[in-house]
């Protein structure tokens, strides 16, 4: 199994996840040709590319969507109300709709679509259940509810938003509204709150965690590491890589 961060940030999140000879794009927040780059870089030709899933529609996780399916003839699977709210993805050939709690395959991977809390349509996470365990991507959401928790235990690769310092925020030269949305129950995940979440999935199994979605301007990668590394401590379940996601880079590539 491999998983690596194309891209994660405010401008732009593309994950890539290969296992079991699947090989998945979770969101495409870049152009075809920045996605295709990117792949290169880890060895992979787009084509290579079993399926695109979305989790919603904001332009930072859907920018290249449809120029992505298009130029490498890829299937997108959305979610049915988020597919009527992508803004203009042009004709894509192969559309599979889903719904949160039915679970659908691709290849040899079983995906679970899990619903976040979120100020998009439908926005959701994905439990990607593969035969070398469970690969979990929980961004854009404001709180991890119970159901959240749940779901996403015994995961061996986890991607989780540390998106902003509380302070850092506040502090910041945002306009008050935006700084209400962030920090609201449908914004984003802070360092405190990732890590609180992390807490609560900690197991012996767990190999990576990604620390996605950094604010460029109400973050910075020592506060969210730091956030995190002493929920580590405190326990001593596991001992997982702590991997940063990046905007303009790729991050290192995991395999597990």
């Amino acid at each position: 199994m491999r998983v690596c961060l194309l891209a994660s940030g405010s401008k732009g999140n593309a994950i890539y996840l290969e296992a079991a000879n699947t090989r998945l794009l979770v969101d495409a927040g870049l152009s075809a040709r920045q996605l295709c780059l990117r792949l290169e870089r880890i060895g992979v030709r787009g084509e290579e590319l079993d399926a695109i899933l979305v989790s919603h529609e904001h332009m930072d996780h859907c920018r290249g969507l449809g120029a992505m399916a298009r130029r490498c003839a890829l299937p997108v699977h959305v979610h049915h109300q988020t597919l009527t709210a992508l803004p203009n993805p042009g004709k894509i050939a192969t559309l599979r709709e889903f719904d949160t709690g039915n679970p659908f395959s691709i290849g040899e991977v079983e995906i679970h679509p899990v619903p976040l809390t979120h100020d998009a349509v439908s926005p959701v996470g994905f439990v990607i259940n593969t035969p070398d365990g469970a690969v979990g991507v929980a961004t854009d959401l404001g709180v991890s509810t119970r159901l959240v928790r749940s779901a996403f235990q015994r995961c061996r690769v986890l991607v989780l938003e540390t998106n902003h310092d509380e302070d850092l925020l506040r502090d910041g030269p945002y306009p008050w509204r935006l700084k209400q949305r962030i920090l609201g129950k449908h914004g984003h995940l802070s360092n405190r709150a990732g890590a609180d979440l992390l807490a609560d999935l900690v197991w012996d199994g767990l190999e990576a965690v990604f620390l996605a979605h950094l604010s460029e301007t109400n973050n910075t990668p020592a506060h969210a590491r730091a956030a995190v590394d002493a929920v580590l401590a405190r326990q001593n379940v596991c001992r997982p890589k702590v991997v940063m996601g990046c905007q303009d880079r790729i991050s290192e590539c995991v395999a597990c």
